[in-house]
């Protein structure tokens, strides 16, 4: 597995674009913005993408997807929750395109396939209502739920400090200590130093 991650957009959110180096296919985690850059990643990795993975539905995070949706001509995934969000054009949420819709949606134990990989879809909510975390192969990304020594912003259009908490908690820290965390902005982390190092726990 080969993950390359680019600080995307004006608020630096991590993009990741997640390969299966057996097959060459891959997965966009959170293309944010700066379309051109990871479109010059991608040629670089010499990846075939599969589709693109959104934690969640904020400007941030979303700002490169349509872009990348036709260009590939790949799926978007969501969750429901949060591209009803979207549709409303609450403020923060991104854009998804003309229709603002989604192709596939998220729900909790999915597994999306990217070339051998299996990627498990865990619900973590509280930052957004729709919140989602990805596991693969030892690696969580955590979007804006869980950060190194931090947590997301629970005070923005449909965040819950309770739901983020009890996310945190009840499903990511009861996985192994072993686990690398990489989150929506800043550095990489693993779910041992957050559970003995992040005040929120």
């Amino acid at each position: 597995m080969d993950i390359r991650v680019l600080p995307v957009g004006i608020y630096g959110a991590n993009c990741y674009i997640v390969m299966d180096s057996k097959t060459k296919k891959s997965g966009i985690i959170d293309p944010g913005g700066d379309g051109d850059e990871i479109l010059h990643e991608i040629k670089k990795m010499k990846t075939k993408p599969q589709c693109i993975l959104l934690t969640h539905g904020h400007m941030d995070h979303t700002g490169a997807a349509d872009e990348l949706r036709k260009k590939f001509n790949i799926p978007i995934y969501i969750s429901a929750a949060d591209e009803k969000l979207i549709q409303k054009n609450e403020e923060i949420f991104g854009k998804l395109g003309k229709s603002n819709k989604a192709d596939i949606y998220l729900n909790d134990k999915d597994i999306i396939k990217i070339g051998d990989l299996d990627v498990k879809c865990i619900n973590t909510p509280g930052h957004t209502p729709g919140g989602v975390s990805f596991y693969t192969r030892g690696i969580l990304f955590t979007g804006d739920t869980l950060f190194k020594g931090s947590i997301g912003r629970t005070d923005l259009a449909g965040g819950n400090f309770e739901s983020i908490i009890e996310s945190i908690k009840n499903k990511i820290m009861v996985l192994a200590d072993s686990i690398k965390v990489l989150p929506g902005h800043g550095p990489a982390t693993t779910i041992e130093y957050e559970r003995n190092n992040n005040p929120f726990i």
